[in-house]
């Protein structure tokens, strides 16, 4: 959302606008990183040409990349939607949906694959640093 209201405002939700978000947000990512501030990008990104798009921005200057795929089923992810854009959705005032009439590619090989309908937070959190701090990112406390 925070991306959306600023450097992204001008981009809408159709596949090219999705693709220059996510393109936006890896370079920007890049750029902490390259800073040595790890950072931890969270956004929708359907597609998976986009977030192999995303890894090799990374991969280019030898800057490690981790994919984190949160999955959620879909009734789940209805029931926690605070802003009701399913809702909406679903009776056709929002187009170009991920998961209602526009499509979601899972990842192939994600290196963190959570399952937020299932695990609780606390363990999510769990995995996500013991992912970091087996490849280094992050020392341990």
């Amino acid at each position: 959302d925070n991306m959306r209201l600023g450097i992204n405002k001008n981009l809408g939700f159709s596949a090219d606008d999705r693709k220059e978000n996510i393109r936006r947000i890896g370079e920007i990512s890049k750029l902490f990183a390259d800073a040595g501030v790890l950072t931890l990008s969270s956004f929708i990104s359907p597609y998976r040409g986009d977030r192999d798009l995303a890894r090799e921005v990374h991969d280019n200057d030898d800057m490690a990349f981790l994919e984190v795929y949160v999955e959620c089923a879909l009734d789940e992810a209805e029931k926690r939607d605070p802003k009701g854009l399913y809702k909406k959705a679903r009776a056709g005032e929002i187009k170009n949906f991920t998961g209602i009439d526009d499509p979601y590619e899972e990842p192939l090989n994600p290196e963190i694959h959570l399952h937020s309908d299932t695990m609780s937070l606390e363990e999510e959190v769990e995995m996500i640093i013991q992912a970091l701090e087996q490849r280094g990112l992050l020392s341990g406390a």
